[in-house]
């Protein structure tokens, strides 16, 4: 059996698993099937997501329910002011032995799972959120000068509440960029509300049942980075994120006038797997051009910002990204 045709092979059979893993997640967590099939794209890339959205959204939920079905070791962190760094990582705390000998022994953190929640992030400190900088990047943290590994695999799924801005501290840039993909959660519509009604207010509840172990988890991983993505939407990923930079000299006028800094490497890096997650999820075999128009809000909206004039006109970064989609895709057309 060839590679191709193991490659081919593999993704079929995991087409299935998918399947059963969304319709188990949408049991619990129902309606919203963008909002689920981010959150899997997260975790089919080995990346970690940011969900924004009001409460009583079911934000809590979806993670719970996510741990569930993908099999992993799920720990909750709600961020306050008064969180420390410690609190999330461990601590060493000396014990003394029954012959009387004292030594320091080391208290593992929430931080060690596998699937970690961070209830509204932004509440906490920038010295408690910079605590998740390291592990995030790099699956590993440093607590008294000693690296100590993370499970594998390990994400992190982290809520924001937009509203009630008053003590909190907004994410910086470098941190926000760790966040693979940026999930707008919005209110349920009037038909997917009364099935939220009926489901949650009776006597009984759908349970979510687990699909995937972790070990499965991380082979769905790999075989998602051998999945062929064609020098088409290679070059409109290459465009789409270079068109978003004010500096770029190709750069149009609106974004020189309108963008104070742009995506980075790291998006172009996000969008590549992304796309694959989707095409993946969607049953198919390599992305094209509509899964790069459609993770394009998702990983861009928290990579790039508007600059202080246009946010005084009241300007949306949300339609400027539209915009530079459909140009992009134009420009793609035509060639």
């Amino acid at each position: 059996m060839t590679e191709e045709t193991d490659l081919v092979a593999g993704l079929e059979a995991l087409e299935d698993k998918l399947a059963r893993a969304r319709a188990s997640i949408t049991r619990r967590f129902i309606g919203q099937e963008r909002v689920v099939d981010l959150s899997l794209s997260a975790l089919l890339c080995g990346g970690h997501g940011l969900l924004i959205g009001l409460p009583g959204l079911g934000k809590t939920r979806l993670v719970e329910t996510l741990g569930t079905v993908m099999g992993l070791g799920t720990n909750r962190v709600q961020f306050t002011p008064d969180l420390m760094p410690a609190d999330i990582l461990g601590s060493e705390v000396l014990e003394t032995s029954d012959d009387g000998r004292r030594a320091f022994k080391f208290i593992e953190g929430p931080i060690f799972c596998q699937l970690l929640m961070a209830d509204e992030i932004n509440r906490a400190s920038p010295r408690t959120q910079s605590a998740l900088l390291q592990a995030m990047q790099e699956r590993q943290v440093t607590v008294a000068g000693e690296t100590r590994a993370l499970d594998a695999p390990f994400h992190v799924l982290a809520t924001q509440n937009p509203i009630e801005q008053e003590g909190t501290y907004p994410l910086p840039e470098a941190q926000l960029d760790r966040f693979l993909v940026q999930v707008e959660v919005p209110y349920p519509d009037r038909d997917t509300e009364r099935a939220i009604l009926l489901a949650t207010t009776g006597a009984d509840e759908e349970e979510a049942h687990g699909v995937f172990t972790p070990e499965e988890l991380i082979a769905a991983q790999r075989m998602l980075r051998r999945m062929p993505v064609g020098e088409s939407v290679m070059e409109m990923i290459l465009d789409l994120v270079r068109a978003g930079r004010p500096e770029e000299p190709g750069a149009s006028q609106t974004v020189r006038e309108n963008v104070a800094w742009g995506p980075g490497p790291r998006a172009a890096q996000a969008l590549m797997l992304t796309v694959r997650a989707r095409a993946m999820l969607q049953g198919r075999l390599a992305p094209d051009a509509s899964d790069v128009a459609a993770m394009a809000m998702p990983v861009l909206s928290h990579r790039m910002a508007l600059n202080f004039a246009a946010r005084a006109r009241g300007d949306s970064l949300g339609a400027l990204i539209s915009r530079l989609v459909e140009d992009t895709t134009r420009t793609e057309a035509a060639a």
